[in-house]
């Protein structure tokens, strides 16, 4: 049996060097090693029916011919990877010297936006909840619920779009429709802000457009005072625009409110000297504000004799303009490429 496993193994070696392909090794592989009919495992089965003293003998140098047959195979298998690989090589030529494709452009982050994540994480490191709200409002969210009855003249002050044969359906004035939404669903006490497009009929001019960008802020809780709410503009001036900025609150008549502001900073476009933004006054109305009106927190099923709150309405278009030194709002929804590579 000696004589035989050592003629298979030279005749295993003689096919090998003739095998050019991985499909003939594969071949070769099953013809010598298969489970069932390969020629030398046919004749390591037989072992079983030696004497002892030839088991002895046979039974080392059938296992080492067996490792060796698998150790060629392994290295005929690397070589003919090897050929296939560089064959492959061979057939990706690169020309180097054809010219270089158009460096890959990419988009910008539009200024409203940016002053948006800013303020996001400004607001969320104070514990704000980040909501987001629908653009499309009924009727009862974005005017009644916030103590604007159909006949109230605020209501012409926020002419917006409606939904034909769907008047109770508009494209929304104000994020504070996302008031009594989050007062309603999480109740007092509360904090959020509420970052969102809005619309309305505007006569557009450098400081006005028909679209624009609001982040609504609200905080309920007990004994919340005006103090509180002027507190955190200035925290958020100071954020933008550097420490020391100028704040002031004038009066100013919101229904959801009593009473209310309008929050102004000091023009940072012409440094307070006046320009057509902030109409040659020097400041530039950016944060109205004031306390949540008890009318509105009845509406969202919360007792104003216990709790109290504040809300104001950043105009995240505006805070842009000043933060980036844009003279004109309608830049904004220009849709001009040019414009927001600068960003």
């Amino acid at each position: 049996m000696q004589i035989q496993i050592e003629k298979i193994y030279k005749d295993f070696l003689e096919e090998l060097k003739s095998i050019k392909d991985l499909e003939g090794l594969e071949e070769i592989r099953v013809k010598y090693l298969g489970r069932k009919s390969g020629l030398f495992t046919s004749v390591m089965m037989q072992l079983g029916s030696l004497s002892v003293e030839e088991k002895k003998i046979v039974g080392p140098i059938a296992n080492q011919i067996k490792i060796e047959i698998e150790n060629n195979l392994n290295s005929k298998e690397k070589e003919l990877k090897a050929v296939l690989w560089n064959k492959s090589l061979l057939k990706e030529k690169v020309d180097i010297t054809a010219p270089s494709l158009p460096a890959q452009k990419y988009g910008h982050l539009h200024p409203a936006t940016l002053i948006q994540h800013d303020l996001e994480e400004l607001f969320t490191s104070m514990g704000f909840m980040v909501l987001d709200g629908p653009e499309l409002e009924s009727d009862y969210y974005n005017f009644s619920a916030l103590n604007i009855p159909e006949s109230h003249p605020a209501r012409d002050m926020q002419d917006t779009l409606y939904i034909k044969n769907h008047a109770d359906w508009l494209m929304r004035t104000q994020t504070s429709d996302m008031q009594v939404r989050a007062m309603q669903k999480y109740g007092a006490p509360l904090r959020a802000i509420v970052p969102g497009k809005c619309f309305r009929n505007e006569s557009t001019d450098a400081r006005h457009e028909h679209t624009f960008y609001q982040l609504e802020g609200f905080v309920i809780d007990k004994n919340i005072t005006f103090a509180h709410m002027k507190g955190v503009m200035q925290v958020v001036a100071d954020h933008l625009f550097g420490k020391g900025t100028k704040l002031r609150l004038m009066p100013k008549f919101y229904p959801f409110v009593e009473p209310g502001v309008r929050g102004e900073l000091t023009c940072l476009l012409c440094k307070g000297m006046g320009c057509k933004v902030c109409k040659n006054t020097g400041w530039l109305e950016v944060m109205p504000g004031g306390m949540i009106h008890p009318n509105v927190l009845k509406e969202c099923g919360v007792n104003p004799k216990e709790y109290q709150g504040f809300a104001f309405g950043f105009g995240l278009t505006r805070l842009a303009m000043l933060k980036y030194g844009i003279d004109d709002v309608r830049l904004m929804e220009s849709g001009d490429v040019r414009f927001l590579e600068q960003f």
